[in-house]
């Protein structure tokens, strides 16, 4: 019995080994003979809608409104389409004082969610290309030009930029999700070299428009949309020089309840579109999203039962599980500080990103749990403070 407990255990706890630190050393091998641009190429602009979607969003849809008309792309081949999902606050009637310059409002009643709403601004779309936006998203002038240029390549389907944080060393949580999203960046970059990178953005990511499937209500647009475009048989790829800036939760809460959700909706889509994870239809592409998002979304089941077989394996003698079993209670012991304290923004990193890591995850589990019992949130408030979002 003791030999099956070891393998089991060794294997759990290899698990998250190889996603957080196996995953990318082989991207990085397979990749580090390949050249670091294999998609940028200059061409024709095509015609382009940027559809920004919002729920009460008042307090930002003016500068988000100006950002877009600043955008550097030839204004008769860009058109600005505001989806909003009911708002209830003044920010549709701020979005009606630009019509005159062109921008255009379109209200979904109802509050049915963001996707329902990228489904009925998508049926007035008449433009080559598709580029989705939040509210909050601020683009770099350049942003639009830099997605599109890759499109050149016919064989691209999706373009995802980069969603940069703009208070990223404010506070404890501010700080954790900034140096998770270099990480994540780094590996993007990484997985267009191979094949495509995984997923979009909802700030900042465009596609062919003629690529677009109407979404269920259920769905993560910038998750299952990328997925579908894959299994036709086309690759996604990141562009690090497309950028926009946006603000961080800036809260502990916000940010591991905005994880649950992610991974809530996400796990689900991934299930419906599970062709893409079939190595035969999409190749090194179900090689990757296998190991950057299915396995990641498992890795607390993983760390429950390599931890509690550890705790088994010690209290046989076994001294190397010992020191695991050390290192995991101190890991929890440390999480659980951080949790008691009343200021989490200004812990210590030595709190802060053991409640963080811990937080997360277990906020995973309970996006997974309510995703196998059938329940999915399709609207819910911003991360960010004192604004709402679809």
């Amino acid at each position: 019995m003791t030999p099956l407990i070891i393998a089991i255990t060794s294997f759990c706890l290899l698990v998250p080994l190889y996603v957080y630190f196996g995953y990318p050393l082989l991207l990085w091998l397979f990749t580090r003979s390949r050249p670091a641009v294999t998609h940028r190429q200059e061409g024709n602009l095509p015609s382009v809608t940027l559809i920004i979607s919002c729920y009460n969003e008042s307090s930002v849809i003016e500068e988000k409104l100006e950002n877009a008309l600043a955008a550097e792309y030839p204004k008769e081949k860009l058109q600005i389409l505001v989806v909003s999902d009911g708002s209830d606050d003044g920010t549709d009637e701020i979005v009606l004082g630009y019509e005159e310059k062109g921008i255009k409002l379109i209200r979904q009643e109802g509050r049915l969610g963001k996707t329902m709403g990228l489904n009925l601004a998508m049926e007035q779309v008449k433009s080559e290309v598709v580029v989705f936006s939040d509210a909050n998203a601020m683009y770099a002038a350049d942003a639009i030009q830099k997605l599109v240029r890759n499109f050149v390549n016919r064989d691209v389907g999706y373009v995802v930029g980069a969603a940069l944080y703009t208070d990223g060393e404010q506070g404890a949580s501010a700080q954790n999700e900034n140096l998770y999203w270099r990480y994540e960046l780094a590996i993007k970059s990484m997985e267009t070299r191979l094949h495509s990178v995984v997923g979009g953005d909802g700030a900042i990511y465009a596609i062919r428009a003629t690529l677009w499937d109407p979404l269920q209500q259920q769905d993560i647009n910038d998750f299952v949309n990328p997925l579908q475009i894959i299994s036709k048989g086309f690759r996604g790829v990141f562009d690090g020089e497309a950028k926009c800036f946006e603000e961080t939760a800036g809260d502990f809460g916000r940010e591991v309840a905005r994880k649950e959700r992610i991974v809530n909706r996400s796990i689900r889509g991934l299930l419906r579109v599970k062709e893409a994870m079939n190595p035969m239809k999409t190749g090194a592409f179900a090689f990757e999203v296998i190991s950057h998002k299915l396995l990641r979304w498992l890795i607390p089941l993983f760390l429950g039962v390599g931890l509690a077989g550890s705790i088994i394996l010690a209290l046989s003698g076994y001294k190397l599980f010992l020191l695991i079993s050390f290192c995991g209670l101190v890991l929890l012991g440390l999480a659980l500080l951080g949790s008691l304290s009343s200021d989490k923004e200004g812990l210590s990193p030595w709190l802060a990103t053991p409640y963080y890591f811990v937080a997360v995850n277990w906020y995973a589990v309970r996006g997974i749990l309510k995703a196998l019992k059938g329940q999915t949130q399709v609207t819910w408030e911003s991360a960010r403070p004192d604004r709402e979002h679809n």
